[in-house]
């Protein structure tokens, strides 16, 4: 069984296309999405679409959800985006599970439930993590996203990991998401970050399509450094 979990398009295509070739190569048994569909890049239209269209799960995340709240702030997103698929981000929930090779993870984005989970972090802040937040047995696993930085840490217990952005991803730029190959029951599970590079000039080219993205300078340079600019 493999099962590939992805987040954070925030509407850069050229890189969720490069993503999409890999899906493809690796033909997964299931997709899950793990948030921010919309929001930052260009293309939260078309992000969006991708991901109602290619996942099989899906879980909101805080850009998802923030468009809806404060329509003020991100009008240019709002527009773009439309109020069905807004009403359709609105709908996703914020935490859900999934069993592999004897593991229960707990699927969320981060933020609004949680917090910001780094690589970095100590134990006992990413065993948090394990715990849902609607009153279901605690996982021995975390499957977050929302940092734009992947990562496996290993804990007492169980696995905290972190799938990575797919469309604007910091430290390496590259777009990234994370593979689990396992099988029902106790068994030998494989966790790998999946590390995709993409044109990321032609991903900065295309926001250059959209003269009124707000911030578009910095989500730029995030491309091409990897270094946060907001």
């Amino acid at each position: 069984m493999k099962i590939v979990l992805l987040a954070d398009l925030h509407g850069n295509m050229v890189a969720t296309e490069a993503m999409e070739r890999e899906i493809e190569r690796i033909r997964p048994d299931d997709i899950w999405f793990l948030g921010d569909a919309v929001g930052k890049g260009p293309e939260s239209d078309k992000t969006c679409d991708w991901v109602r269209t290619h996942c099989n799960h899906w879980i909101a995340g805080n850009w998802d959800l923030v468009l809806r709240r404060f329509p003020e702030m991100n009008e240019f997103y709002v527009k773009q985006v439309g109020p069905e698929r807004l009403d359709w981000l609105e709908s996703l929930p914020q935490e859900d599970e999934l069993e592999i090779s004897g593991f229960r993870f707990r699927l969320v984005h981060g933020r609004f439930l949680n917090p910001l989970y780094l690589s970095f972090d100590p134990d006992e802040k990413l065993r948090e993590g394990f715990k849902f937040k609607d009153g279901r047995p605690e996982a021995n696993g975390m499957i977050c996203a929302d940092s734009h930085r992947p990562f496996v840490r290993p804990l007492e217990g169980g696995y905290a990991i972190n799938t990575g952005s797919v469309g604007d991803n910091l430290s390496l730029t590259r777009a990234h998401a994370v593979l689990l190959e396992g099988e029902a029951g106790p068994a030998p599970l494989n966790i790998t970050i999946l590390s995709v590079p993409y044109d990321n000039r032609k991903a900065v080219e295309r926001a250059d399509l959209y003269p009124d993205l707000p911030m578009k300078e910095a989500f730029q340079r995030e491309l091409l450094t990897g270094i946060y600019s907001r």
